[in-house]
């Protein structure tokens, strides 16, 4: 007999979605802003579930739902920039994942010659190319190749925990 407190059940030979989506909510994860320039637009998106892969070759992931709109567009670039938020990033993070026309606006952006799109006051920036995508279930895994990689020491990261922004702490 188990003695795990929510075990996520099973319906018709599979899991429970929300009680899954609960399940992976318990790991935190940070967040990035994936973005380039695409036919004179800057185009992009959030993902939290960003995550470092090789040194050798410098390799990055994140995961998109296969239903993204944003996607598509995003993926004929040359190179993309990846963000990772720091914690006052948010409104951005929101922002990022709602209307494509006013995702960028008003915020402070580094455009590379490459094409490749920043935020100006993240945590860390990668100028990156698609390595490698894999389907995957009703997500695609995308690896990104490094080229350049910038960090700083003077803000947090944002983090995803629990389907909001922040840890949840204990009363």
């Amino acid at each position: 007999m188990s003695r795990h407190a929510d075990l996520v059940p099973a319906i018709g030979g599979g899991l429970d979605p929300t009680g899954l989506r609960a399940a992976f909510g318990a790991f935190p994860s940070g967040v990035v802003a994936v973005a380039a320039r695409v036919d004179g637009e800057v185009v992009g998106l959030a993902a939290s579930s960003f995550t470092s892969v090789s040194l050798d070759p410098p390799l990055v992931s994140f995961s998109i739902a296969t239903t993204s709109r944003t996607w598509p567009v995003l993926r004929r670039a040359d190179h993309l920039g990846v963000t990772v938020l720091a914690d006052h990033h948010d409104t951005v993070a929101r922002r990022l994942a709602g209307r494509a026309d006013v995702r960028f606006h008003g915020l402070d952006l580094a455009v590379g010659d490459s094409g490749a799109v920043t935020l100006s006051d993240g945590v860390a920036w990668f100028d990156t190319t698609i390595h490698h995508h894999v389907e995957a279930g009703d997500h695609t895994i995308v690896l990104l190749r490094l080229h350049t990689a910038a960090h700083t020491d003077r803000s947090r990261p944002l983090v995803f925990h629990r389907g909001r922004f922040g840890l949840d702490r204990p009363a």
